[in-house]
């Protein structure tokens, strides 16, 4: 099976078209269409050459707070050999579009589209871009959570397809998780999986848990219901949702509903410290 994975390329509606759109920022979640990943809402980075981005999610006070989500564009002989500024910084990068080569600690990898990456905090790590066209790819951050007595996890690069699936039990298939890291490994503090459904798979109860939650849809299309609301998603959008909101969803088909879901995981709640 060839994974199909939707990758935004910006431009502009025409003048006549009407305002009609799904995006919405409520105080539990937000939905971001792929309609928003326009060119007007592109940003930039230092030391990143012939690349643009869409910021999809950053941290916001009292709404999800542990990650900053990009959705990345390099053109051909565009990236950087300084892309991290925060040493504390850990990362994943999934590639959907294009090829691009990845240099860590002077090894390098080839990308292309389905591969992944882990990247450690305070790593020496460089991308750029290979081929003629722009690789596009997601590009998750976090501040590293270390434990004493836990090593920092190692840094790897893989391909959706050397990856683990792990269907849902009791679901036939129709509900399986492409994980690239082991859940008993504990000195990973966030997880970066690709969720599938099969046309008519649900989540049939509603979740509600301390993990905050960023799905970007890579293919096909679901109804996702969102604390009170039922919301329909397709490939492109994004969802963003803070701690405990609740979640639930139906796949209607006619093709695969699958999304790239990150959340926090193995740490303690931290506390706060009275004055």
């Amino acid at each position: 099976m060839t994974n199909r994975y939707y990758s935004p390329t910006g431009g502009h509606p025409p003048q006549d078209q009407l305002l009609t759109d799904r995006a919405v920022f409520t105080e539990s979640y937000a939905v971001l269409p792929k309609g928003t990943m326009r060119d007007i809402t592109t940003s930039f980075l230092p030391f990143w050459d012939a690349t643009r981005l869409w910021v999809i999610a950053r941290p916001l006070s009292g709404f999800a707070e542990t990650f900053s989500h990009y959705l990345m564009e390099v053109s051909a002989g565009g990236g950087s050999d300084r892309p991290e500024t925060d040493p504390a910084a850990e990362a994943v990068l999934f590639v959907t579009e294009g090829t691009a080569s990845l240099s860590i600690g002077g090894e390098a990898h080839a990308l292309e589209a389905g591969s992944y990456a882990y990247l450690p905090p305070n790593t020496d790590w460089r991308l750029h871009a290979t081929g003629d066209a722009p690789c596009r790819f997601h590009w998750i951050r976090k501040a590293y959570a270390g434990v004493d007595g836990l090593p920092r996890p190692d840094a790897f690069v893989t391909h959706e397809r050397d990856a683990t699936v792990v269907e849902m039990p009791g679901t036939d298939g129709a509900w399986a998780t492409t994980r690239f890291v082991a859940p008993d490994d504990l000195r990973h503090d966030m997880h970066v999986n690709i969720v599938t459904f099969q046309p008519g798979g649900v989540i049939p109860f509603l979740e509600t848990h301390v993990m905050e939650h960023g799905l970007y849809v890579l293919e096909g299309k679901a109804v996702y219901r969102l604390n009170r609301d039922w919301v329909e998603v397709e490939a492109g959008d994004y969802m963003w949702l803070r701690a405990f909101c609740p979640q639930a969803c139906y796949a209607g088909g006619p093709g695969p509903f699958r999304y790239l879901l990150y959340k926090d995981v193995n740490r303690h709640m931290a506390l706060p410290r009275s004055l």
